[in-house]
């Protein structure tokens, strides 16, 4: 069975930072590319970074651009979240997701699986 659990996400002050890390279990994807998504009460879920298979390669949300910086480790099966200069806007649900292919995508309908979420929440 192949999950991705996230964790790392918790209460910060704004200016703050905070380290994501998604861990996946049930098969390797060290060929694959990683993404990060939030999304906040009734809003739509949105990318925010992705990382190919080599970690060569990224992109990033306009929005988050400059304050985040996502990163993998392959032989943890692990991708990672960087975030500075948190803003009350970062708050939401943060997820994790493993796309079906190699090449650098961020639509959400490439990412096959996807982990639980993890809360985000930035006091002002």
């Amino acid at each position: 069975q192949v999950q991705l659990v996230e964790s790392g996400g918790g209460l910060v002050q704004a200016g703050g930072s905070l380290r994501l890390a998604c861990a996946a279990s049930g098969r390797t994807f060290s060929r694959n590319t990683l993404g990060w998504f939030r999304q906040a009460p009734g809003k739509e879920r949105e990318f925010l970074a992705a990382i190919t298979w080599s970690g060569a390669s990224t992109r990033y949300a306009d929005s988050v651009k400059g304050r985040f910086t996502i990163s993998r480790d392959n032989a943890k099966n692990t991708v990672y979240l960087q975030m500075n200069s948190l803003k009350p806007e970062d708050a939401a649900v943060y997820y994790c997701a493993a796309a079906q292919t190699s090449i650098l995508v961020v639509a959400r309908a490439n990412y096959a699986y996807w982990g639980q979420g993890t809360q985000v929440t930035v006091s002002s």
